[in-house]
């Protein structure tokens, strides 16, 4: 489970930064290079290169070189322990949301709260 963890800490670490998540959306389109990947940006290209770094160490990205071009892609199958995650927090919490209507149903004589304004 630790080696879960660690992965789950990097990858939402690496998304946490807005210049990531718009190499990643671009990213979703398929691959680029590191130029198209910094032309909108407003950073220098040492920085969009750190900002790989991370995104490479978390897993959600691939580069390779090819002459003097790096083309990076997303990583699909690293995305599949964050979309895990999500999903046992959104099951969780549906299955919370249904118990308490089915509550409100099953005791529909409970006063309801008014504001105190």
């Amino acid at each position: 489970m630790l080696n879960h963890s660690d992965t789950l800490d990097r990858a939402f670490q690496a998304l946490a930064d807005p210049s990531r998540r718009a190499m990643v959306e671009r990213l979703a389109r398929g691959p680029a290079s590191v130029s198209e990947l910094a032309a909108p940006l407003a950073m220098t290209m040492a920085a969009v290169l750190q900002h790989l770094r991370v995104l490479e160490a978390s897993g959600l990205v691939t580069t390779a070189k090819q002459g003097r071009v790096r083309t990076c892609a997303v990583d699909v199958e690293a995305f599949g322990a964050v979309q895990s995650w999500i999903d046992a927090r959104r099951r969780e919490w549906e299955s919370r949301l249904d118990r308490l209507t089915r509550h409100l149903i099953d005791h529909p004589e409970m006063p309801s709260r008014k504001d105190p304004k």
